[in-house]
């Protein structure tokens, strides 16, 4: 059993039970370029403060250099006695390079190095996270490109309500998504804090330069409290509400996707690569792809809670308690980047039903509005306008036909305001190409965000 950096201390030796119970290395291991890469500026800033000579800090980094190699090969020996990745590769370092490794901790502690390595974790993956946004963001501008021309219902309850541009939806998606890489850039700013140097909790007595090491690190800012600095995992609480309502976003598409894809609507199809079958109904086609990512969104939202739960009570500064912040981090990270990169791939694919969107936006009254503002620039007020066309609602469903398709003379005996034009007012064409407000489904108003779009994403 290796020994323990605090056995000066007990008087026997930790429980092989609780050596289990405490371990963090199946969790943790992932961390190991990070460890290994701040332990290097850590050395290079102990050397500048005079800590350590030249030849240690060279002797110490090639060892860690050799160490990293190991790990990336798959030939680095993992041992739950050890704990943590910190105390592997410092064991290892020992082992490597002699007694001059027991310098490496000198001027922190593993409550500053777990904080940077974290820092540094979460700092590139969210970077990446908001690269891959931007290739999301392209694909639902490609698609709402490619299907400028399609209209389709929109709906408010569920219930067909306007016709919209199949484009305008999808813009509305691509907002979400824009807002939600807007958000993880804004959380990019508070984890790109340098803790490393504030040691447990109180600082270090060792003269050493925390900006320089900072700066090693590619650090803006460096934490200003050192216990604080220990003690902070609001970033990590600040990346999984994020992450969370990200999973919202994918959760209502993958929701809009199962229903389009049903027979009942028929307005997609979600291709076969992107789709599984059922063991014993030789027809079904599922949608497993967005149910998936629906349900993993529960998943999120329980990792986010898990880490408000375990911050709540907590007494400044460290508290081992905060080893169980990684895992629903990590399970967070990979659950939203795959939930990015699978609908990244499977978006471009669909196959749009665009006469069945076209039909559907032709049924239902969705022209009703329309007609009450035909009414109201006739002079009619708006509200005797709403009453009016209701009631023409009422006899058309009777009657088992659409507004459009009555005749003018039932028309006017509702409103004798009406006249031939109507029937060119209420077209799905016009009733769309009027809605020219700003943000509106007008289709000059879409090619323009489109085109807005496009500009953003070029940056």
């Amino acid at each position: 059993m290796p020994e323990k950096p605090w056995d000066g201390r007990f008087s026997e030796k930790t429980h092989r039970i609780v050596e289990t119970f405490t371990a963090s290395i199946d969790v943790d291991k992932r961390l190991y370029a990070y460890d290994i890469e701040g332990s290097i500026a850590h050395l290079k800033t102990l050397e500048k403060a005079g800590i350590i000579s030249e030849d240690e800090t060279s002797t110490l980094i090639q060892g860690l250099v050799v160490i990293k190699r190991e790990i990336d090969r798959g030939r680095f020996e993992f041992d739950e006695s050890l704990e943590d990745i910190h105390m592997h590769i410092e064991a290892r370092l020992l082992q490597e390079v002699g007694k001059v490794a027991q310098k490496l901790h000198t001027a922190r502690s593993r409550n500053d190095q777990v904080a940077l390595d974290v820092r540094m974790y979460l700092r590139d993956n969210v970077t990446l996270l908001v690269e891959h946004l931007d290739g999301l963001r392209d694909v639902l501008v490609g698609l709402a490109k490619a299907n400028i021309d399609v209209v389709m219902p929109g709906y408010t309850h569920l219930q067909p309500a306007q016709p919209v541009l199949f484009a305008h939806h999808i813009m509305a998606y691509y907002e979400m998504f824009k807002r939600d890489g807007q958000r993880l850039a804004g959380c990019l700013d508070r984890i790109n804090v340098m803790p490393l140097g504030s040691a447990a909790l109180a600082g270090t007595t060792y003269p050493i330069d925390r900006h320089f090491t900072a700066e090693l690190l590619d650090f803006p800012e460096v934490s200003a409290n050192s216990m604080d600095s220990v003690a902070d995992r609001d970033f990590i609480m600040e990346f999984l509400a994020d992450a969370s309502i990200c999973m919202v976003h994918f959760s209502r598409l993958s929701e809009e996707l199962i229903l389009w894809s049903s027979a009942e609507f028929g307005f997609i199809e979600i291709p076969d690569a992107f789709a599984t079958g059922s063991s014993i109904m030789p027809q079904k086609k599922n949608p497993d792809v967005p149910e998936l990512v629906r349900g993993k969104t529960g998943a999120v939202f329980g990792d986010l809670m898990s880490m408000l739960t375990l911050m709540k009570s907590l007494p400044m500064a460290y508290n081992r308690d905060m080893q169980e912040d990684k895992p629903p981090l990590f399970r967070a990270v990979d659950t939203l980047t795959a939930c990015v990169d699978v609908y990244t791939a499977m978006l471009p694919r669909l196959t749009i039903k665009r006469e069945t969107m076209q039909a559907a936006a032709s049924r239902g009254y969705l022209n009703a509005t329309d007609m009450a503002d035909y009414l109201v620039a006739q002079g009619m007020p708006f509200r005797k306008a709403h009453e009016c066309v209701g009631k023409t609602v009422g006899y058309a469903l009777k009657k088992g036909k659409e507004l459009h398709e009555l005749t003018l003379a039932e028309l006017q005996t509702f409103s004798s305001l009406v006249k031939e034009d109507i029937f060119d007012f209420l077209s799905i064409e016009q009733v769309i190409n009027r809605r020219r407000s700003f943000g509106g489904t007008a289709s000059e108003n879409v090619a323009a965000a489109i085109k807005t779009a496009e500009a953003e994403l070029k940056g």
